[in-house]
């Protein structure tokens, strides 16, 4: 009866429209209470979730991302990536794709990567004749590749979810390949897509320009590389590379770009206060929640029911995957990979399944389910930079999401694309 009161009253909650944090936390309280246990005990796994020290690293990338976008680095890598594919099939979408990819690698985040590429993107796409879904679609699937390589907050999230026992460093070595392959697969269908209802390209804009255009955006692009660098060398951790982002990303945007003026530095700092008050929030609550899946063995009766299906790896991984797309149609991605990896973890271990590689796995799935309503983060940004509704979105984004689901099947079934890389650091 337990499980059906934790359950019960999150789903409850959740579908009368709540706040995920209070879902959690209201489930978490409600079933401490019904097993007889000291309500105490929610407020102090509460506190334990969030008193983690790797936590830091979470608000200080958000920060720096913010930085970035309003320092005038975005503008540069946009610029870029024009002079490297905007001569290609329906340009301006290959551009946004490289350039998300671009960004991707410096600010971590879906969200930052669709409103920031997304808003100056989406403009330029519609003033140049493409329809304004064909635009919102190509930013808001690109724009899940930031999820996929480092900084990825996600891949911090998981590994802490995971009891930390998973290292960040493989994690972010891991997604690259995938990250990339993404990237691959999205230009693909853009350029198909692009090349049916006859889109231009644009001009080359000759290798001089090409030159400038890269050496204008080096400051940013050498981010990507002090970030992973470092931390896949042991330089500095993760935490400590968050820190080292801000600090970079606020000279580069002062003395080098000089774009950042006090009142966006000031509305910087405010957006990463409240971004990073929310997801603390939905991280201890679900802390909880997480502690009392544990008590009541959820994991293991998990692990049972799926090994009465089948023992065969590949049919998990396919339940697993099927499960995780279904979450991410009605939950937000840092909650679902919170509550997610302490049930779903055991159970991959179980079947001889690499943490690291489920990692990828689950980090692309939960990116798809941006995409996916009611609860798609990601697509609510982008319909809302190019104006337009979430079915007119919907009803293009098909051959896109289907680019998505092939390469999550193929990230699935080949764990050398995320294994390999993190294998030549051992």
């Amino acid at each position: 009866m337990a499980y059906s009161v934790l359950f019960g009253v999150f789903t409850v909650l959740m579908m009368i429209g709540m706040p995920i944090a209070f879902c959690l936390g209201i489930a978490s309280l409600a079933t401490v209470l019904y097993i007889g246990l000291p309500p105490i005990v929610v407020f102090q796994q509460l506190n334990s979730g969030m008193n983690v020290f790797a936590m830091m690293a979470i608000p200080f990338f958000i920060f720096a991302g913010d930085l970035m976008v309003r320092g005038g680095i975005a503008d540069r890598l946009i610029r870029f990536a024009a002079g490297i594919v905007g001569h290609l099939r329906g340009g301006l979408g290959q551009v946004n794709i490289v350039a998300s990819t671009l960004f991707g690698g410096i600010s971590g985040s879906a969200v930052a990567d669709a409103s920031a590429v997304g808003g100056l993107m989406i403009p330029q796409m519609a003033a140049r004749g493409y329809d304004r879904s064909y635009a919102v679609n190509v930013t808001v699937n690109a724009a899940i590749i930031a999820l996929m390589i480092p900084p990825s907050h996600n891949m911090i999230l998981y590994s802490i979810a995971a009891g930390g026992n998973v290292s960040v460093a493989d994690l972010f070595t891991a997604g690259i390949i995938p990250g990339l392959l993404l990237a691959g697969a999205l230009m693909i269908t853009a350029y198909i897509v692009a090349r049916r209802r006859g889109y231009p390209s644009e001009p080359f804009p000759g290798f001089r320009k090409l030159a400038y255009y890269l050496l204008a955006s080096v400051p940013g692009l050498l981010l990507i590389g002090i970030i992973f660098g470092g931390v896949r060398s042991g330089i500095f951790t993760a935490t400590e590379s968050s820190c080292i982002a801000v600090f970079y990303a606020l000279l580069v945007a002062l003395l080098v770009y000089r774009e950042l003026d006090w009142s966006g530095f000031v509305e910087a700092v405010l957006q990463a206060v409240r971004t990073t008050a929310m997801v603390l929030l939905v991280i201890g609550t679900a802390a909880s929640f997480s502690w009392l899946m544990s008590f009541l063995q959820v994991q293991q009766l998990l692990v049972a029911a799926m090994s009465a299906i089948s023992d065969n790896p590949i049919i998990v991984l396919l339940m697993i995957n099927v499960i995780l797309l279904v979450l991410g149609t009605f939950m937000d991605m840092a909650p679902m990979v919170i509550i997610s990896t302490p049930i779903l973890l055991p159970v991959v271990k179980a079947f001889g399944i690499d943490p690291v590689h489920f990692g990828v796995v689950m980090i692309l799935n939960a990116g798809i389910g941006l995409n996916t309503p009611p609860v798609g983060t990601v697509l609510f940004v982008g319909c809302a930079v190019g104006k337009i509704t979430i079915r007119e979105a919907m009803r293009t984004i098909w051959p896109f999401f289907g680019a998505s689901i092939a390469v999550l099947l193929l990230v699935t079934y080949v764990p050398a694309l995320s294994l390999w890389l993190p294998s030549l650091f051992r």
